[in-house]
Parts: C-alpha cells; structure tokens; sequence
C-alpha cells in the first residue's frame, strides 16, 4: 500500500505546486498567502510518504484529498484535479491493502512449505 499511495501524494506535491503558479496570478490573494498555503499541502504530502502506514497516516491521506478538492474555490480546476486524485487515493488504498494481504499469504504460503520440507 505504501508505494501506491507515495505515488499518488508525490504527484499531488507536483499539482499543487502547479496550482501555486496559477492561485499567484490571481488579483484577490497575496503571493505570501498562496505559498504559504501551498507550503504546507507540498510539505504535507511528502511527510505523508513516510507516515502512511501509521496510524492516522490514511486519514491525514484523505484531509489532503479534501482540503485538494476545496482548493477549487480559489483554481477552478483543482475541483477536476481534486477529485481526480480522490478517486486515485481510494485505489492506492483500496488495492494496496489487497496487494499487502496477497504478500502475507503467499509469504505465510511459502513459510509452511519451507517447514514441512
């Protein structure tokens, strides 16, 4: 799961930044709000690579994936970006976590077989 859902965070790190550049054009926030906004979700999803299997890690994942599609209040198009990578975060996770148990089992599968031999 780990790697499914550091794929996705590290692409929205990219998009966000991307959404930086747009939201700094715009006339009604300053250049320091929107990067420090911007700061803190690209800080986010990176911290988020290495606490994904923690506790919590996967929820913070879905804040991330709500505050990305509110976003769209201020870049129209993150509402399309937003859900985009929603629905990519509900795969990584979702086929992350039946990936891990296919592991497991074959690991568990090959450690019986290595002790009957």
């Amino acid at each position: 799961m780990r790697t499914l859902c550091a794929s996705t965070l590290i692409g929205e790190f990219f998009v966000i930044g991307f959404a930086g550049l747009v939201a700094m054009k715009l006339d009604d926030a300053s250049m320091a709000l929107v990067w420090t906004v911007c700061g803190i979700g690209m800080a986010l999803s990176v911290l988020l690579c290495g606490l994904i299997t923690r506790p919590g890690g996967v929820q913070l994942g879905w804040a991330l994936q709500a505050a990305l599609v509110l976003s769209g209040f201020v870049v129209p198009m993150m509402f399309v970006l937003g859900l985009a990578f929603g629905g990519l975060w509900w795969a990584s996770v979702h086929y992350g976590r039946k990936i891990d148990e296919a592991k497991a089992n074959w690991a568990a599968q090959r450690e019986a077989g290595e002790a009957t031999a």
